[in-house]
């Protein structure tokens, strides 16, 4: 499977780009950046560091986008995932003292992102999936520039929006379409081959702590040390009440690989930009259509999701247990 991902790490994008990298039938044909958990800048730096750790060959395209949303200021998540995004790395040290995980020392080839996702979306039109894990601002943009060359894509999977419940953000809105609501207004409603993969579903995905130290202890490899030391701030400070890691990004990269792992519905979702309390919001017509006549869907709205098959993927790819 082709994938182009469109990211901000972020605690749970970076267990995303783990999966994909540790799954044989992914062919990762580019990554792209964007403003969100944490500064486009530092999401860039945060890739690199994932990659560094997991990607044995020669790194995919990568493409620097957006620094801000279309139309607000940038509202980071640093109290989820710590201020440099990924649980605060340089505190871990190796055996001499040294950082265990250093910063990149040599600048890499950076591509804009908008090219380089219109690029990617020509060359491999419908075989390419579009998994986006952070606020839609690059999205946005590339309809902007070249609607046409993006809608020859085969999927594009979104992990935003929360349908049948509460927000993440606020009451209402969950964090990526609370970033940027315009933009996700833009793609949700763009005609793009949109799969929602929203709260109602990533709430129901939670790891525990004691399970994935179990998992990590028998798994004994750079990666594994690099998931123990990054998730540490995320299960002190995400849990929210619901025991563990919610997997927001992981399921999302899951349901691009296997689709069956959740329940689609069809729906016409709209995103509330104009709301004080609401922003972010998304709005889902799910009335039957035996009553009033409903908007034509725009959308397949993941709403349920077999939870226990996509944990046991994820653990058994991820940090497999040594032989």
């Amino acid at each position: 499977m082709r994938l182009l991902i469109d990211t901000d790490p972020g605690i749970d994008d970076a267990l995303a780009l783990l999966l994909a990298l540790a799954s044989p039938d992914a062919s990762i044909e580019a990554i792209t950046t964007v403003a969100g958990n944490v500064s486009v800048e530092q999401a860039t730096t945060n890739l690199v560091r994932v990659l560094s750790v997991a990607c044995p060959g020669p790194f995919p395209p990568i493409g620097r986008g957006a620094a801000a949303p279309l139309a607000r200021p940038l509202i980071t998540a640093g109290d989820i995932h710590g201020d440099d995004g990924l649980g605060n790395l340089d505190r871990f040290l190796g055996h001499a003292g040294q950082p265990r995980y250093p910063r990149p020392s040599a600048p890499l080839e950076m591509r804009d992102a908008t090219e380089l996702i219109l690029e990617t979306s020509r060359r491999f039109g419908q075989e390419l999936i579009v998994v986006a894990l952070g606020p839609l601002t690059n999205l946005a943009l590339a309809l902007g520039r070249d609607r046409q060359a993006l809608s020859q894509v085969g999927r594009v999977v979104v992990m935003g929006g929360a349908v049948a419940v509460p927000g993440n953000t606020t009451a209402a809105a969950e964090f990526n379409f609370y970033v940027d609501p315009e933009a996700a207004a833009a793609v949700v409603d763009s005609g793009l081959p949109i799969e929602l993969i929203p709260l109602d579903v990533t709430h129901q995905t939670v790891v525990k702590q004691t399970v994935l130290a179990d998992r990590l202890a028998r798994s004994p490899s750079p990666v594994a040390q690099f998931v123990a030391d990054f998730t540490v701030h995320g299960f002190a400070s995400e849990s929210g009440g619901l025991g563990g890691l919610v997997m927001h990004d992981p399921l999302a990269m899951g349901v691009a690989l296997d689709p069956s792992l959740v329940g689609f519905e069809p729906h016409h979702v709209v995103v509330e930009c104009q709301g004080q309390t609401t922003r972010g919001m998304s709005v889902a017509d799910r009335r039957p259509a035996s009553g009033r006549r409903p908007l034509r869907p725009n959308c397949r709205v993941a709403m349920s999701v077999d939870a226990a098959r996509f944990i046991d993927t994820f653990l058994d790819r991820v940090c497999p247990a040594s032989r």
